[in-house]
C-alpha cells in the first residue's frame, strides 16, 4: 500500500506530466488551420486576433501552473526526506508562524492577480468590436443554422449538415454544410446571434468565437479572419436530439472574391 506522502508525490508527478503535454503539441496544426490532426493535443492554429490572444493567455497559464507544480513537488520531496519518522522521531509542535502565514497568503493573491488582469483584458477585447465593417446575423434552429447579410441587400439562407452518404472525397464528416458562410478576410465583422426555439451556441474554435444563441435575445460578438480557408465549428450548447448534427462552416476568401460571391448570392437566395 502507498503511504499518503507517496500518493501525493505520484499525483504531483502525473499532474506535471499532463501539464507538459500541451507544450509538446503547440505546433500541431492542420494546413487549413481549422481541423485537428490525429493525436494532436494542443489547440488549433489561431486564425484570428482573438484566438491569438487566447493562445498567448493559455501559454502564460501553463507557465504559472507548471511553476506551481514544480514548487509543490519540491516541497513534498523536502518534507518526505527531512521530516520522515526515522530522521525526525520527535515532531515539532511549532504553530502560528506569522511570517510563513503572510507569505502563503500573499503568494496565492499575487498568482490570482497575475491571472485576473490579462483575463479581464481578454474578455473586454473579445466583446468590443473595433469599428465593424460589415454585419451578419446568425439564427439557431432545431437543428440547423440560418444566416442573413443585412449590409449586402439582406439576403439570407439556411445551412444544413451534409449527410454521410452524400459526402464527397475530402469533405469532413459531421462538419460539412450544404451552404457555406462566405466571409472576407482582414475585415472586422460584427456577428449578431439569436435563436428561435431553444438555446444554441455558435462556436468556431480556430477563430476564438463562441456565443450563445438565446431565443428572444440578440447577442453580439465579432471576428476578423487572418487568412483564406475553411473554418469549422459546431453548436456548443446541448439543444436536443440532433444537437450533434448542426455544424458551422465558414469559407474565408479575399475581399474581391467575396464581393463577387455577394452578387451571385443576391440572385440565388
Amino acid at each position: 500500500m502507498l503511504t499518503n506522502a507517496s500518493h501525493y508525490l505520484l499525483s504531483t508527478l502525473l499532474s506535471f506530466f499532463l501539464l507538459a503535454l500541451p507544450f509538446q503539441a503547440a505546433n500541431a496544426s492542420n494546413s487549413q488551420g481549422s481541423l485537428p490532426e490525429p493525436w494532436q493535443l494542443g489547440m488549433l492554429e489561431a486564425a484570428s486576433p482573438i484566438k491569438k490572444i487566447i493562445h498567448d493567455f493559455h501559454f502564460d497559464l501553463m507557465i504559472i501552473m507548471t511553476a506551481i507544480v514544480i514548487f509543490v513537488l519540491a516541497l513534498l520531496v523536502i518534507v518526505i526526506w527531512r521530516f520522515r519518522r526515522s530522521n525526525n522521531p520527535v515532531p515539532s509542535k511549532t504553530t502560528h508562524n506569522v511570517t510563513l502565514e503572510v507569505i502563503w497568503t500573499l503568494i496565492p493573491l499575487m498568482i490570482v492577480m497575475a491571472i485576473a488582469v490579462p483575463s479581464f483584458k481578454l474578455i473586454y477585447y473579445a466583446n468590443t468590436n473595433p469599428d465593424p465593417e460589415m454585419t451578419i446575423k446568425v439564427t439557431g434552429y432545431q437543428w440547423y443554422w440560418g444566416y442573413e447579410y443585412p449590409d449586402h441587400g439582406g439576403f439570407s439562407f439556411l445551412s444544413y449538415m451534409i449527410p454521410d452518404e452524400e459526402l464527397k472525397p475530402g469533405e469532413q464528416r459531421l462538419l460539412e454544410t450544404d451552404t457555406k458562410v462566405v466571409l472576407p478576410i482582414d475585415t472586422n465583422i460584427r456577428v449578431l446571434v439569436t435563436a428561435t426555439d431553444v438555446i444554441h451556441s455558435w462556436a468556431i474554435p480556430a477563430l476564438g468565437v463562441k456565443k450563445d444563441a438565446v431565443p428572444g435575445l440578440i447577442s453580439e460578438t465579432w471576428l476578423k479572419i487572418d487568412r483564406p480557408g475553411d473554418y469549422y465549428g459546431q453548436c456548443s450548447e446541448i439543444c436536443g436530439i440532433n444537437h450533434a448534427y448542426m455544424p458551422i462552416q465558414i469559407r474565408a476568401v479575399e475581399k474581391q472574391e467575396f464581393e463577387k460571391w455577394v452578387e451571385k448570392a443576391k440572385e440565388t437566395y
